[in-house]
């Protein structure tokens, strides 16, 4: 009230006041008397938004209740005993690069699925392709599987070996007309979402995509993998030039059947 000076009840042990103003309010003044109200606080203050509480087995229970009665196929979500939740995802890939796998070897039987056998590890030899655009796996997975099992579990299913660094996987909402996609952290857990957000795909899917941080981590990857990096490039730079030629080269024909037919008509 007198200097003008306020601090928050929070802060009231770390103020020191040296006011020097003249009169009789100085031997009045105390770090008490300049406090502001505990109710009020400063509007720049940082407040720390408080983590909902997970929701109680018997809220999950009747969330996996109201999903299993939108769902229209087989896929149903299902309660275990100690909590936890098992259900299917479906991810689409959306990879613009192509992806490294082990080269030469058979594809993986259920006998090596059952077996957990690694083919990957049975070679060293490697080649890239493009994964088939927009293609999309189903997986089934627990309540406690997480972002990043779930990207290592794709890349292990094509046997693409890959760093799971290098992708990312994203949700993809639909609002208003617009596809708007989000970048899950790699401790969520992609089937909650699916349970809150029910069966429906065209109000949630998952999508699995680059992992795009602004700049390309070239350190990331391996000398072959550069080298078909530099093909590519090279390739992609002949297919636009033969582009380009063919466009110019239909305008060129037009532009020359046009002064064609001018020359045949009077005047």
């Amino acid at each position: 009230a007198d200097c003008r000076y306020t601090c928050h009840q929070e802060c009231r042990s770390l103020i020191q006041l040296d006011c020097r103003r003249p009169g009789q309010w100085q031997s009045q003044l105390s770090p008490e008397s300049t406090l502001l109200p505990p109710c009020s606080q400063n509007v720049t203050q940082t407040v720390e938004e408080e983590k909902p509480e997970p929701p109680t087995v018997q809220e999950i229970k009747q969330k996996i209740e109201k999903y299993n009665a939108k769902v229209t196929n087989c896929l149903l979500m299902k309660l275990n005993e100690d909590g936890t939740y098992t259900g299917f995802i479906k991810v689409h890939l959306k990879l613009r690069r192509p992806v490294t796998v082990p080269a030469g070897i058979r594809p993986q039987s259920i006998y090596d699925a059952l077996k957990e056998v690694n083919l990957a590890e049975m070679t060293d030899k490697r080649t890239s392709f493009y994964l088939p655009l927009d293609a999309i796996k189903q997986l089934h997975i627990s309540s406690t599987t997480t972002v990043s099992e779930v990207i290592q579990g794709l890349l292990k299913k094509f046997m693409v070996v890959d760093n799971p660094q290098k992708f990312a996987l994203f949700k993809e909402m639909r609002k208003d007309g617009q596809v708007l996609f989000q970048k899950l952290p790699l401790t969520e857990y992609p089937l909650y979402l699916r349970l809150l957000a029910g069966p429906d795909t065209d109000v949630l899917s998952f999508v699995l995509k680059e992992n795009e941080t602004g700049e390309v981590e070239w350190d990331a990857f391996s000398i072959p993998e550069l080298q078909n990096f530099l093909m590519i490039l090279d390739k992609e730079e002949k297919d636009k030039i033969q582009q380009v030629h063919r466009k110019y080269e239909r305008f060129k024909q037009r532009l020359q059947q046009t002064l064609k037919e001018a020359r045949g008509k009077p005047g």
